[in-house]
Formats: C-alpha cells, sequence, structure tokens
C-alpha cells in the first residue's frame, strides 16, 4: 500500500454510512476516532445489536442531516482531552482517502462544539501513513457538493433500517414481511396497531405502545384489518405526523376501504368500473335499481372484505328482498352491474411504487360468483394487457397507496375496477406467481428512505 502523508485536517469519505465527503482533524493524542453523531439509537437483537444516529457533516449546516446505521461494535468509556469521561458507542466503517481505503474503529459522540466534525485517532493511522503536523489538506479535497447531488441518494448504501409492521395477525403476510426485512439486515418489528396509544399536541407527537413511547422508524407498513380502520388510520396518520414514511398513508386506506368513497373516487378520476348506485330512503329501491340496470344485480355492502356481503340477485325480486334485508339491519350498501362476462373470475394486480409487479386471475369455487381465494376460489398467473396494467396503476395512484391489490373484471367495454385492496394479502399471488413480491416492496422502501440531497441555501 502507498504510503500517505497526512496535515493536521484532511478531507475522509465514510461511504459505507452515506458520507461522501467530511473534514476530519487528525490527532495523535486520542487513540479511537470519533464522529460528531445525534440522536443516537440502539436497536435489532441483543446478540447483534445496531446503532442508527444522524450526523450533520458540514460545520454550521444543521440542515444537512444525514441518518447512519452501522453494527455495534462495542460500548466503552472514552476519556476527552478535558479529562471528562463519557460512555460511548463504537462502530467499525471502512475509511476512503486518497484511492485507498481501509477499516476503522469509530466512537459516536456530540462534536457540535468542535469545528471539526470527526477526529482521527491513532488507531486509524496505520503504519503507511506519516504525519506533517504544521499543514493541511495534503490529500485530494472532496466537496461537500456531494449532499446536494441526486447522486447521494442513487448512491447511498443500503443500511439496515428500523421497520414497523402494524398487523394483529400471525399470518403469512406479516410472517413474510419480517422473514424478508431480517435476511435483508433490517429489523422488523410487529406492531399491535389497536395497543398503540397515541400523545398529540402540536410540539412533539408520538406514538406509545405497552406503557413505553416507540422508537423512530424508518417505515411502517400498515396491514390494518377492515373491522378496525377507524382507529387503525389515527396511528397511521400519528406516524404520518412525526415525519415517517408510511407504505400505505391514511387518506388512501380511509377512502379505499369505504366502497361508497372508493367508487366516488374511481369516477372522479374516469377509470372504469361497474355501474354503481347507492341510496339511503327505502323509497328509491326501484330507482336505485333501475340507475344501475336490469337484474341480476350484486348487492354489496360498503365495508365488505373477502367477499363477505357481498350478494349476487338473479331476479328484480330477489335484489328487492336483498335490500330490504340490508336495510332491516340498517347496514349500508351499495348496488351495481352484475359483468356477465366476466363468468366469476376477476384478475388482481399488484402495486407497487405505481408498478404491476405481479397479476393472477382468480377463479370463483363451483357455483360460487365470487373468485376470493378465502372462499374456495383458485389462482393461476395470467398475462395481462396494457390496458389493465394502466388501469391498475391509474386506480392504485387515485389513492395515493404505495401497496395495493387492485381488482379488475374483463369486460367488453375494458378492464372495470371491483375493488382497491390497501392490504392485499401476499400468500396467493406469490404462490400463483412465483415472485418475491416482498422482496420489491422492500426495494421500493429502501429507495425511499435514502439520504435526501439538501436544498442549497439562497445566498
Amino acid at each position: 500500500m502507498e504510503k500517505l502523508t497526512f496535515g493536521w485536517e484532511e478531507w475522509v469519505s465514510l461511504p459505507d454510512l452515506g458520507l461522501p465527503a467530511i473534514k476530519a482533524k487528525v490527532d495523535t493524542g486520542a487513540r479511537t476516532s470519533a464522529l460528531h453523531a445525534h440522536d443516537i439509537e440502539v436497536f435489532g437483537p441483543a446478540k447483534t445489536p445496531k446503532v442508527r444516529f444522524n450526523v450533520h457533516p458540514v460545520s454550521g449546516r444543521d440542515d444537512i442531516s444525514i441518518t447512519c446505521s452501522a453494527p455495534l461494535v462495542d460500548r466503552r468509556e472514552v476519556t476527552s482531552s478535558n479529562g471528562e469521561a463519557e460512555q460511548r458507542f463504537v462502530i467499525s466503517s471502512e475509511l476512503h482517502v486518497g484511492g485507498q481505503n481501509w477499516p476503522i474503529e469509530i466512537t459516536l459522540t456530540n462534536r457540535a462544539s468542535m469545528n471539526s466534525r470527526m477526529l482521527l485517532g491513532r488507531q486509524a493511522l496505520s503504519d503507511h501513513i506519516s504525519i506533517s503536523p504544521t499543514e493541511r489538506h495534503l490529500q485530494p479535497e472532496l466537496s461537500y457538493e456531494d449532499y446536494h447531488s441526486a447522486s447521494l441518494k442513487k448512491g447511498a448504501p443500503k443500511r439496515a433500517l428500523r421497520i414497523a409492521v402494524l398487523s394483529r395477525e400471525d399470518n403469512y403476510s406479516t410472517r413474510r414481511l419480517v422473514e424478508v426485512g431480517e435476511a435483508r439486515g433490517h429489523v422488523v418489528e410487529v406492531i399491535d396497531t389497536t395497543r398503540c396509544y397515541m400523545a398529540i399536541n402540536t410540539m412533539a407527537p408520538e406514538v406509545h405502545y405497552d406503557g413505553k413511547r416507540l422508537p423512530r422508524y424508518d417505515a411502517v407498513i400498515p396491514r390494518i384489518g377492515a373491522s378496525i380502520t377507524p382507529y387503525g388510520t389515527a396511528v397511521i396518520r400519528q406516524f404520518e405526523a412525526i415525519g415517517t414514511y408510511c407504505v400505505n398513508g391514511s387518506a388512501g386506506i380511509t377512502a379505499s376501504r369505504d366502497k361508497l368513497h372508493a367508487h366516488q373516487v374511481l369516477a372522479t378520476k374516469r377509470i372504469g368500473m361497474p355501474s354503481t348506485a347507492f341510496a339511503a330512503s327505502p323509497k328509491d329501491t326501484s330507482n336505485l335499481m333501475a340507475l344501475v340496470g336490469t337484474a341480476p344485480l350484486i348487492v354489496k355492502l360498503l365495508e365488505s372484505t373477502q367477499g363477505k356481503g357481498v350478494v349476487l340477485a338473479e331476479t328484480k325480486k330477489a335484489a328487492e328482498s336483498v335490500i330490504d334485508a340490508f336495510r332491516g339491519l340498517k347496514a349500508n350498501f351499495l348496488v351495481q352491474d352484475f359483468v356477465k362476462e366476466a363468468a366469476g373470475e376477476d384478475i388482481r394486480c399488484l402495486v407497487i411504487a405505481g408498478k404491476v409487479v405481479a397479476a393472477m386471475k382468480r377463479t370463483g369455487a363451483e357455483g360460487d360468483f365470487r373468485s376470493n381465494l378465502h372462499r374456495g376460489g383458485s389462482a393461476k398467473v395470467v398475462r395481462i394487457t396494457k390496458q389493465e396494467r394502466d388501469t391498475a396503476v391509474r386506480a392504485a395512484r387515485a389513492f395515493g397507496l404505495g401497496k395495493a391489490g387492485v381488482d379488475l373484471l374483463r369486460a367488453t367495454a375494458g378492464p372495470k375496477v371491483l375493488e382497491v385492496n390497501s392490504s392485499p394479502g401476499f400468500e396467493g399471488i406469490e404462490k400463483a406467481t412465483g415472485k418475491d413480491i416482498v422482496g420489491k416492496l422492500y426495494d421500493e422502501i429502501e429507495t425511499r428512505v435514502r439520504p435526501q440531497p439538501a436544498r442549497k441555501r439562497r445566498s
């Protein structure tokens, strides 16, 4: 390795931490290197803990903040030059200088009062480095402009993330979210939505769980059951208020869960769907049916899920009976045209980040017009048309959902959206298509939570 000469201050890079340029003071009197860090937080399993922290790499520029994470190597007592002892977390990272790189240990501490955001101690100065204490910047100069560049986000390391899955069920989808996330080095915690409670205030909104304030998460993956939609979306709103990235936002979940609201959104965006009608008064039953068309008709509860609360009325008289029964239960429902040519089949398109990543055809069980897999339906991979793909993407975008299951009917007039599901299951579509859908979801999460280039100050 070529011998390098350092002055008392040099430009260095810590690419493992997403820090492309930082000035470091060389101090041979210190044993271990130190990095300015704040909001330091340990997370992950006790056997392999990780530490997450924020760095202001540019002195005097608190608007430039980089979130870093690294495996925790040690925690040790460090005595500063003024004689004060402090317990510090220790991490390991690659140091890049002058075209060379080598691993060093770094302690994390608050250096806000220091001009240099990093200190290089004796352990980091290997045998091939000589020191010229009266000079500075003997190695190639780097630029803080990297923190204003889009390349920062593109080239940022895939750091370990802390992710919350809001779910009350130990099912295939929840287990897959945990398994795939942990396989990628992330820490994934399943949170029972109903056990969350909130401190709502203007200065420091918080989410609490089992008597403790929840930590800062890099991302939240909501899997909110239909029965707790109002409370579940309130919890998501709280995470949104904190500034946490939520794969699906509260507004999109709320709109998609209410069938009437959802169809109004689809209609506003001119997205194809079966003719739909809604009325509150029992006097309007005949007119309500006439707006949709002739029998057979579909009568559907507004908050139906997995095919429950969806009835096919073969005749006008049967439709009137079902409507009367629902009204007797004081249930809210809508009436839809029955798309005969679909023949008990629909297409489930899984949309992630504005792209259809998988599609399957679902066929209802013998004698059942509903194709839901929960009701005994079967599924197989299917090739969709460009029009069907575009329709699915537009439907997910209409609700602002980063992850959605869009159900389409193949009608003579083109694809018609039956439903936009904000908490689609992964089991059926992964088994039918053989694709790692959860992995594609994590690809998007990792992209979204990378460091954002800082905005330049106006001079």
